[in-house]
């Protein structure tokens, strides 16, 4: 096949672009730049130059592919509306290029919207009242287009996707606030957790997403149900040789700054339907084996 992918430089699109490439099949890269046309061309991926705001870039891109693999959101904090806006228009520039055409369309959300207070599912719906409904804006659009002829589906994403070359996710920048402050800290008790995946799983399971998916399908990458946030800090706190504390409510903003709401969350998220479906299972290191590793602490 050849698979349209955005996003295709980044941590998760890279592996995703290396997925591909090693199962056969052929690849073109969403390229803003000119760097970032080099890192595909350097791994046998072909360039489509174009942005997220260039909708007619998107829609050529989908149409001159066997299937889109859209991997690809602007993580801009103070601006998550426009952001969220933007996503959701290059899904329907998508679904314009696709319909009727029976290709495939594979579209990333997250899993933090799903089910506060217990282990979500994929029969779970976001909740679109959440202050992050932005993030989640375009998984509605992406899945009414499996009545349109696309094979469409949604892969959800954990907070924690990890692996070698992680430096903008939340992991990283728990570590950041630990050198910052010479503390490795969580929020009470540390006891909420997050779930996670390495992102050579989730790679593959975007592969096997394009290639089989079934239309509206809702797909959890999940690889671990939830990792304790204290274990997390745990583990920063000896890789660093700083002490572990637990800091309140009250105290969070002023330690973790625009990470509070993120490390008090409670996100956990089950895969076994997943499992079930499509035959996937998480086969790399675990989160905290993982975190254990000298690649999340090289200066």
């Amino acid at each position: 096949m050849r698979i349209f992918v955005t996003g295709a430089t980044g941590f998760i699109g890279s592996a995703v672009v290396g997925e591909l490439l090693n199962a056969g099949h052929e690849v073109v890269g969403l390229a803003r730049s000119d760097e970032s046309a080099n890192s595909l061309l350097k791994v046998g991926a072909a360039v489509h130059r174009g942005s997220l705001d260039d909708l007619d870039s998107l829609k050529s891109g989908a149409e001159a592919s066997d299937g889109v693999i859209h991997t690809a959101f602007n993580h801009d904090f103070s601006n998550m509306a426009n952001a969220g806006l933007t996503d959701r228009r290059a899904v329907q520039a998508f679904g314009e290029a696709l319909a009727g055409s029976g290709r495939p369309l594979v579209v990333t959300s997250v899993i933090a919207h799903l089910a506060p207070g217990r282990i979500g599912t994929e029969d779970d719906a976001p909740d679109s009242n959440t202050a992050g409904k932005h993030r989640i804006a375009s998984e509605e659009e992406a899945l009414s287009l499996a009545n349109q002829g696309v094979r469409a589906s949604v892969l959800r994403l954990p907070p924690s996707v990890h692996g070698d070359g992680d430096r903008g996710g939340f992991v990283p920048a728990l570590i950041q606030v630990a050198r910052r402050t010479s503390v490795s800290a969580y929020v009470g008790t540390g006891e909420n957790r997050w779930s996670a995946v390495h992102r050579l799983d989730a790679a593959r399971l975007f592969r096997m997403a394009i290639e089989t998916a079934p239309a509206g399908s809702k797909l959890h990458a999940i690889g671990e149900e939830g990792v304790s946030i204290r274990e997390i800090a745990d583990v920063i706190g000896r890789r660093l040789h700083f002490p572990i504390a637990s800091k309140s409510i009250e105290e969070a903003p002023g330690h973790f700054g625009w990470l509070t709401h993120f490390v008090s969350q409670n996100v956990q998220a089950s895969s076994k339907m997943t499992q079930d479906l499509l035959g996937w299972k998480p086969e790399h290191a675990d989160l905290l084996s993982d975190l254990d590793g000298d690649h999340y602490f090289k200066v």
